[in-house]
């Protein structure tokens, strides 16, 4: 969703941790509420082209539920900006992929795009990746919500 300004962002992000933490009550599915997570970003944040997650397994991080274009399945360690999320252990923020040395174009509509690692007792569980169309369209409000949001659902991962 383009934003009029940041307080208005701060606001929709308020609501999606609402609904998130809503989504998530009860259900101890990982898949499950993958998907329904990757479903309401996509829903809320409508410059995003891609919102979904990979999967840490095998050494490598592997498609998992998502909305948007079909993309890439297997990413290696450290490769691209989820690997590089993922091998880093942080959120990683790229304000124009095509800028961006270690990025993998699995989508050639995305511009922009941020990755957040999502570790469980310093278990990597896996990556959420978003993907926007708009060049510069994630910031550290971004980064804050969407750490959160992870949280939330890290928390129903046994």
């Amino acid at each position: 969703m383009s934003w009029k300004d940041q307080t208005e962002k701060e606001e929709a992000y308020k609501l999606l941790l609402l609904q998130q933490k809503a989504l998530l009550e009860g259900e101890t599915d990982l898949i499950a509420n993958l998907a329904n997570s990757s479903a309401l970003l996509n829903q809320t944040l409508q410059e995003t082209i891609f919102a979904g997650y990979y999967l840490f397994k095998n050494d490598e991080l592997i498609l998992g539920p998502f909305q948007g274009n079909v993309s890439c399945v297997h990413i290696a360690m450290g490769k691209g900006v989820c690997g590089e999320s993922a091998a880093k252990n942080q959120t990683v923020i790229v304000e124009n992929v095509l800028e961006h040395k270690n990025y993998i174009a699995c989508d050639s509509a995305a511009r922009s795009e941020i990755v957040v690692p999502m570790k469980k007792n310093d278990q990597l569980i896996g990556v959420l990746d978003l993907d926007s169309s708009e060049i510069g369209m994630y910031d550290q409000i971004d980064q804050l919500y969407l750490e959160q949001y992870v949280s939330l659902l890290l928390e129903t991962v046994n």
